[in-house]
């Protein structure tokens, strides 16, 4: 059986593939296109914006100390939920990082993770993140509930959804920090 150059292409295509979907390389492609893909974020059609109506949520960190979600009201509030396993939750973390350092002051930042705490914690290490991360035992509020990750949330002040996002996003952008700003002005 003689390999021609079509042939041999073929092998190689099929091998490629096999490398992108069933190894830790296959990882890496899907982060890497979640990040040349990923889109700024955008608010909520002002009818689509509504307020929070349960605050008694409560959530723990790597520690099990416990944190109610009660005493973020009256704040701006970030809240993202993701996992280590998920290529675009990984794609967005160096945006979410670049952002939080500027805002960690202002803004409260919920990073909720659907992970082991380990493979949290080794993630967050090799990849110099500082950001702290939760993890909920408790029934999420009706309007917080999501069926994919990462989905992320940005609650005004008054406890109203402005931004609802799923998927990879640029976080970091010109963008979000106006709304920010906005939004710690109200």
């Amino acid at each position: 059986m003689a390999f021609t150059k079509k042939r041999i292409f073929n092998i190689a295509f099929y091998v490629l593939i096999v490398a992108i979907i069933f190894t830790p390389l296959g990882f890496k492609v899907k982060v890497f296109t979640n990040q040349i893909f990923s889109g700024n974020p955008n608010t909520l059609k002002q009818e689509e914006q509504i307020v929070l109506q349960n605050y008694n949520w409560k959530f723990v960190d790597a520690k099990e100390n416990s944190f109610n979600f009660n005493d973020y009201q009256g704040k701006v509030v970030f809240i993202n939920f993701w996992a280590t396993w998920c290529p675009p939750c990984v794609a967005e973390m160096p945006s979410l990082q670049k952002l939080y350092t500027d805002y960690k002051n202002d803004v409260e930042f919920i990073f909720l993770a659907s992970d082991k705490v380990k493979n949290v914690n080794t993630y967050l290490k090799e990849n110099n993140f500082s950001f702290n991360v939760y993890y909920s035992n408790y029934k999420l509020p009706q309007e917080l509930k999501h069926t994919v990750i990462p989905t992320t949330f940005v609650l005004n002040k008054s406890g109203k959804i402005i931004v609802k996002e799923t998927g990879a996003k640029d976080w970091n952008s010109e963008k979000t920090r106006k709304l920010l700003d906005k939004l710690l002005k109200e």
